[in-house]
């Protein structure tokens, strides 16, 4: 481990405790049925009258963050290579890193009124995470099939864009190599 990977899990792991000190919350109104609405962040240890953990988002922002510092660890691996040129395979993990970020500072949005009233959830929009949203319910599931779809879709073009491998040289090859190489150094002293 070198001291940049030591560094992003450094970063990680402060990260972590800043996502646990200060959690999500949902509201709970009983005059909206006690659907729950985003309130926001707060500190884990102030007083709550009225209010739940969202524990489906704070995970989301749990794995966000790891998958983010196993990125910023396999773009660390090689500092040197990643200094001298970006190839296709990391420009692919920056850009799923910066899409997980995005996708968790813009989640997706419904309005209570349509929570409370509707079978099936409805869109609204996304709207950027620390705004007023209190009138608006996340909608988890989505933010998770939308996390799930970066994942994949980064690791696919990942391996697309992978550099192959050294070819293994057939049998026939292995025997004619030594020829060749015997040949040559033949050449050379007469």
């Amino acid at each position: 481990m070198n001291r940049y990977q030591t560094a992003a899990l450094i970063v990680a792991a402060v990260n972590l405790l800043l996502i646990l000190l200060f959690p999500p919350y949902d509201y709970l109104s009983v005059t909206h049925n006690n659907i729950p609405n985003f309130d926001g962040f707060s500190f884990v240890f102030d007083n709550h009258a009225s209010r739940k953990i969202n524990g489906n988002f704070l995970s989301i922002e749990i794995f966000i963050v790891l998958i983010n510092a196993a990125i910023v660890w396999l773009l660390q691996r090689d500092w040197a290579r990643l200094r001298r040129r970006l190839d296709r395979q990391n420009l692919v993990l920056l850009g799923v890193a910066l899409n997980l970020l995005l996708a968790l500072l813009f989640p997706p949005f419904q309005d209570h009124y349509l929570a409370s009233h509707a079978l099936l959830p409805s869109f609204d929009g996304f709207y950027f995470v620390f705004g007023d949203n209190s009138r608006r319910v996340l909608i988890v599931a989505m933010l998770w099939v939308e996390v799930v779809f970066i994942l994949v879709n980064g690791a696919m073009l990942w391996l697309l864009f992978r550099r192959p491998g050294p070819r293994e040289l057939t049998a026939a090859e292995r025997f004619a190599q030594p020829r060749e190489r015997l040949g040559a150094s033949a050449r050379r002293k007469g």
